[in-house]
């Protein structure tokens, strides 16, 4: 389809979806303590979704099952929410919420604490975080894609951690998933010229140990090939002239500090 360049009035729009994505994504974090169950977390955000006059952008995606991807330690993205899975004190867990309003799509994702973690887990989210800020910073017109992929990279590297590869970031619009693919590793001034008007979704997959990984049998749970934490974070980011302008914020917009 090649990549849909996004109109300002259309960017304006997709802020709804933004909005209501990281309103459930912050609401769907204040539960996470030991004991919840990755379904009751699933259940409100659902819930919440709804009431806020957006529909889960998950819930049957490529029949996906939940409304959110829920992940927990040496999980790296897409873990499917279950009434057998119950939070512990120390563990981490990345849930990754979308929501659609107005034909648009939001799509967030972020890594929590649940209780007290060690500090090597604190380390691994506050850097998995920079690097997610990196590469927003980075997605400016007349920056390529190689740019923000190194953004990420350099600052994961330099701490000691692997770049998951086999997943990226990506376009978003009226489709979760559009052109082009974001990676989070790569070179300086290669790739896809960046231009006003991009709409993607910055979301580096951080792991603790190698970058390696492997798929589960469900064909959906992607872990750490060698068991070692991941952490992943993802915000939706618009190109304009100004530079990159965050759309899954409460505050409608937001420009990286």
């Amino acid at each position: 389809m090649g990549v849909v360049i996004k109109s300002a009035s259309e960017i304006e729009a997709m802020k709804e979806a933004g909005r209501v994505s990281a309103k459930v994504l912050r609401e769907v974090g204040k539960m996470v303590r030991p004991g919840v169950t990755t379904l009751e977390l699933d259940e409100f955000a659902e819930a919440l979704i709804r009431l806020e006059g957006g529909v889960p952008a998950f819930k049957g995606y490529g029949g996906f099952p939940g409304s959110i991807c829920a992940s927990v330690n040496e999980q790296i993205v897409h873990g499917i929410p279950s009434a057998k899975v119950v939070l512990r004190e120390g563990d981490i867990i990345s849930i990754d919420t979308g929501a659609v309003v107005d034909g648009w799509v939001g799509d967030n994702a972020w890594t929590f604490a649940v209780g007290k973690v060690s500090p090597e887990k604190a380390r691994l989210l506050e850097v998995t975080e920079k690097c997610m800020w990196a590469g927003v910073e980075a997605a400016r017109p007349g920056n390529r894609l190689g740019d923000i992929g190194h953004a990420v990279q350099t600052v994961a590297e330099a701490a000691g951690y692997g770049v998951v590869r086999e997943y990226v970031g990506h376009g978003v619009g009226r489709v979760m998933h559009e052109e082009p693919n974001v990676p989070n590793y790569g070179f300086r001034h290669t790739g896809m010229r960046l231009q006003p008007g991009m709409v993607i979704a910055i979301e580096p997959m951080i792991n603790m140990g190698t970058h390696k990984t492997r798929a589960m049998p469900d064909g959906w749970l992607v872990c750490t090939r060698d068991g070692k934490p991941s952490a992943h974070f993802e915000k939706t980011v618009a190109i304009t002239e100004d530079g990159p302008v965050v759309l899954t914020t409460e505050e409608g917009h937001r420009r990286p500090v």
